[in-house]
């Protein structure tokens, strides 16, 4: 079976990318490389460098590639604040560009659509953990680009008899266990990249918060390996050609580690001192941020396999193996 890939060099989708492989699957990619890398491009998969916003582009890509059956979507842009300064540019990607990806998906008749969605869709929550069905209010930019392009996916399933799984993510973390593929990039913003980064560089992570209602006053977040986030896009893809099916799914682990847990769990795990310093808050951090994830576990019976240290190792691992890059 043919599967389309976009955002295929970067961070997740390249994970999707080497599952797929592994599992014998053909693999194209998508990628305009604004945020992905070549190095991070398996080579088995045929790669295009192409933007999915660009409608002729992806026709041609289409005619070459006969026999596309199922699209996984990676080619989002995910930084909040950099949302807010910018939503224009978030709206025009993330939700734009899958109009137009369904467009000709229609137009050469693929029928099955796994969409990179995110938890930044439910604004601030009023109830951990988050369900599926609760309330849908984004607050910010990023958040409302990624619910519109649900919208648009609902209802072109709808209009053309085809099937979707959307997956709204909590926090993704980890890398590869060849250590050849994780996060790259300057100024990163998710919280283990940043731990470990302060590890190897010897450079001072802030605790941004120390009195929350939490048991130790840090907020509380949940972190799922970017492996078993990737599992589960290939598990919904085979439910849903089986079942002729459609449905929106929770990703995480449905636990929640505190920051300063994930720290000291960093310190513990890789045995290495981390200088760190508490610090005040961010303006709009909630309490508690985790999944509600016995639906996916009950449909798609799908369970995480790496553990928080594992989570940890691989981060280390793979940043070890790349600081030069």
């Amino acid at each position: 079976m043919k599967i389309l890939v976009t955002g295929g060099a970067g961070y997740i989708g390249s994970h999707a990318v080497y599952s797929l492989i592994e599992q014998g699957y053909d693999v194209v990619i998508i990628d305009n490389l604004s945020k992905g890398f070549k190095s991070n491009i398996h080579p088995k998969a045929m790669f295009y460098n192409a933007d999915i916003r660009n409608e002729s582009e992806l026709q041609e890509i289409f005619k070459i590639e006969k026999n596309i059956e199922g699209i996984m979507n990676f080619a989002g842009l995910i930084i909040v604040p950099e949302s807010v300064i910018e939503p224009l540019k978030y709206f025009n990607n993330n939700t734009h560009g899958v109009e137009v990806l369904l467009k000709v998906a229609t137009n050469f008749n693929v029928k099955y659509f796994i969409f990179s969605s995110t938890a930044a869709v439910y604004g601030e929550p009023k109830n951990v953990p988050i369900l599926e069905t609760d309330l849908k209010e984004p607050i910010n930019p990023y958040g409302e680009s990624k619910l519109a392009a649900e919208a648009i996916i609902r209802g072109w399933a709808n209009a053309t008899s085809s099937n979707y799984v959307i997956f709204r993510y909590f926090n993704v973390a980890g890398a590869h266990k060849s250590g050849k593929i994780g996060i790259k990039g300057n100024s990163l913003t998710h919280l283990l990249p940043c731990v470990i980064e302060s590890a190897i560089n010897n450079k001072t992570f802030k605790v941004m918060g120390t009195n929350y209602e939490t048991k130790d006053g840090s907020c509380i977040r949940d972190f799922v390996h970017v492996v078993d986030l990737v599992e589960a896009h290939i598990i919904g893809l085979e439910w849903s050609i089986k079942n002729k099916k459609s449905d929106i799914f929770n990703l995480g682990s449905g636990n929640g580690y505190s920051v300063l847990e994930v720290l000291n769990e960093s310190i513990a795990t890789l045995k290495i001192n981390i200088p760190n310093e508490l610090s005040s808050r961010r303006d709009g951090d909630p309490a508690k941020l985790f999944a509600d994830t016995k639906k996916v576990r009950s449909i798609l019976k799908w369970e995480t396999k790496y553990s928080l240290e594992q989570m940890i190792q691989t981060e280390y691992d793979f940043r070890k193996n790349n600081e030069n890059e």
